[in-house]
């Protein structure tokens, strides 16, 4: 597995890491075993990074996290987790006593006095540009609750918000070979300012696996499900925000980019992420142990070749690029 820094944060990490928002049951149920098998697989597999939230399953995910890593005192993983969706979406929220109240709570569900990486969860745009942000997460690292912070956007004026401020550590951002836009500027701001990039949502909620057809039905309780227009948050954080049935189009043809380099969809599609310059980790989630160890093997696939990328942006072009592009 290979590992990556930034001089913001401080410390290597590795290239794949694990999203832990289905150990919340928001993409269905997945039991404590499960999960902890899953935490296990990654972990043998090289990974050292788990990225979670407060609000993942209300806290389960991040519980999980605690429990096990309280186990496995040997390990040293680099935990990021989330906060300020617990309230409604307002400036007003994102306040000195409330970001206490919720690293508090975060500290005692992971079982840590001091939290690796905390990160403002899609705030509203208005929350980026206020002093008193800023001001309120340097506290609590001068108080000893949080290491360092970060943010997780929506859209790129966000991240290059955030890159501007000389204490955040970490942009998160949606990004894959379905969602390119980070590309033109998020990606060298960030290297250039020495801030991390963790790319989430890297296989479009599953439709870079390869797997799906325009008949695929999900589970009710999968987000996959109810929030395919935008129903209970973002569009853009369930498939991109693409549209499904051209989704499932272009992801036969990227099946067969990946096939042409020896690989699977998703290992090629994480892979191809990772071996961007800029992108410091990259996230998926798994919901078994299978799913885990393939993930995690694309942090040591060698170098794509350049026809690769090249096909990921005419596909990108051909399928996206009008109805998404300016959106985030």
């Amino acid at each position: 597995m290979d590992t990556r820094t930034t001089s913001r944060l401080g410390r290597d990490i590795s290239v794949i890491g694990l999203g832990t928002w289905q150990l919340g049951a928001d993409w269905g149920d997945v039991s404590e075993a499960d999960a902890r098998a899953i935490l296990d697989a990654s972990v043998e597999s090289g990974v050292t990074i788990f990225d979670t939230a407060d609000v993942y399953g209300d806290g389960r995910s991040e519980e999980i996290i605690g429990g096990y890593l309280a186990d496995r005192s040997d390990l040293d993983i680099f935990v990021a987790t989330k906060m300020g969706r617990r309230l409604d979406q307002v400036p007003e929220n994102y306040s000195m006593a409330n970001f206490r109240e919720w690293t508090d709570r975060s500290r005692r569900n992971l079982q840590r006095d001091t939290l690796d990486l905390v990160q403002l969860h899609c705030p509203p745009t208005a929350v980026y540009v206020e002093d008193r942000t800023y001001d309120a997460l340097d506290t609590l690292v001068e108080e000893g609750a949080i290491a360092r912070y970060g943010v997780s956007v929506e859209t790129v004026e966000q991240a290059l918000l955030a890159i501007a401020r000389p204490n955040v550590t970490s942009v998160q951002i949606i990004l894959n070979a379905f969602r390119l836009k980070p590309l033109d500027a998020v990606l060298p701001a960030a290297l250039e300012a020495g801030v991390a990039v963790i790319a989430r949502v890297p296989l479009a909620s599953g439709l870079l696996s390869g797997k799906y057809t325009k008949d695929t039905v999900f589970a009710e309780n999968d987000h996959r499900t109810f929030n395919r227009q935008g129903e209970a948050f973002d569009v853009g954080e369930t498939f991109s925000g693409v549209d499904f049935e051209s989704g499932v189009a272009a992801a036969r043809e990227f099946a067969e980019f990946a096939d042409s380099q020896g690989l699977t969809p998703p290992v090629a599609a994480l892979a191809w992420l990772a071996q961007l310059s800029g992108v410091t980790t990259v996230i998926p989630g798994a919901r078994t142990v299978r799913q885990a160890q393939s993930n995690a093997s694309a942090g040591s696939v060698a170098r794509l070749t350049p026809e690769f990328t090249a096909q990921v942006r005419d596909l990108y072009d051909r399928y996206f690029r009008e109805a998404i592009h300016s959106r985030w």
